[in-house]
């Protein structure tokens, strides 16, 4: 133990982690809450456990998608400042959509935020996020729509602006294989993006988050392709990063990526169980916990998520901090 040093998880209650680092060295961090959107900041990864959450948004009680706030993710694209999250009015997943927020002003914790509504997907869905590729906006999310076959796959449309589709809705992914169908659901939600190599490799969840065997899986694609071809994306055999049972870690998933403060290493940050799924009930947002740890790269160009790291080891904190 040191000042070099902390351990997971660095929130004990926090589904659905997106941590990024600004082009000015600081950190963000939000996770789901479920009613309201907070954000923390901090000049160092480790330090977001201790950074004071501030409420940036809270809907209107009878206002348009103002319940079951899931998964809010900060984004900084074209200088202005963006929360893409999930929410609906009470009803079922068929009501569910993905929201956006622009920032009026610079300071995202204290400026004020503006709704744009729901993004315009040809689906019901969650978990949208923005990938800017060659001067163009690319929106991927998982879609709803096709049970009984499964129960969410991820789309990608181009966007016009960082609120609107053009075009038509891609199916990027779907859950075929047996590990993306555990706890009962076949899903593919939560897409996130690693570029190297000059491929763009998408990281997504998969099965249902429930199940102990929630995990991660992995499509990836030439950053000379046609985002928008299916038949461009490789799907990698298996999931990439699962449970730990024996250091007593579930259902780690719903990642997102950023990077050390000296820029030399690359970390992913997730949500996972400390018990599994026989312990206890589960219900949804609570006792997912944020845990964060370094990824390394393969021979072949291709990340290595290693095994999820056992609560309360210690970590050497990210390299600069």
């Amino acid at each position: 133990m040191s000042d070099k040093t902390f351990q997971n998880p660095i929130l004990p209650n926090g589904a659905d982690p997106w941590m990024i680092k600004h082009t000015d060295g600081s950190y963000y961090l939000a996770v789901t809450l479920g009613n309201r959107i907070d954000l923390r900041r901090s000049s160092s990864m480790a330090g977001l456990a201790e950074a004071e959450p501030v409420t940036v948004w809270t809907p209107e009680p009878e206002g348009p998608y103002s319940r079951n706030l899931w998964a809010p993710e900060l984004h900084y694209i074209e200088d202005c400042w963006y929360i893409y999250y999930t929410a609906n009015d009470g009803g079922g997943d068929d009501t569910r959509r993905v929201c956006v927020l622009q920032l009026q002003g610079e300071d995202p914790l204290t400026d004020e935020w503006v709704f744009r509504g729901a993004v315009n997907t040809a689906y019901a869905g969650l978990d949208g996020t923005v990938l800017p590729h060659r001067g163009e906006l690319y929106f991927f999310y998982s879609g709803y729509g096709h049970f009984p076959d499964y129960g969410s796959a991820i789309y990608a449309a181009k966007m016009v602006n960082p609120w609107t589709l053009t075009g038509t809705d891609v199916l990027i992914s779907a859950p075929t294989e047996a590990w993306e169908k555990q706890g009962g659901m076949a899903i593919n939600e939560g897409p996130v993006f690693l570029r190297r190599n000059e491929k763009i490799f998408l990281i997504f969840s998969a099965s249902a988050t429930w199940s102990d065997d929630y995990c991660l899986g992995m499509t990836s694609i030439s950053e000379n392709a046609d985002l928008l071809d299916p038949s461009a994306w490789e799907k990698h055999q298996g999931p990439v990063f699962f449970k730990n049972p024996e250091q007593g870690v579930f259902a780690p998933g719903h990642n997102s990526f950023t990077v050390s403060p000296d820029g030399s290493e690359d970390w992913i940050v997730y949500h996972a169980y400390s018990y599994s799924e026989a312990e206890m009930k589960r219900s949804e947002g609570s006792n997912r916990s944020t845990r964060m740890q370094k990824i390394h790269w393969s021979e072949d160009g291709t990340p290595d998520f290693g095994i999820p790291v056992a609560a309360n080891e210690w970590i050497s904190v990210p390299s600069g901090e």
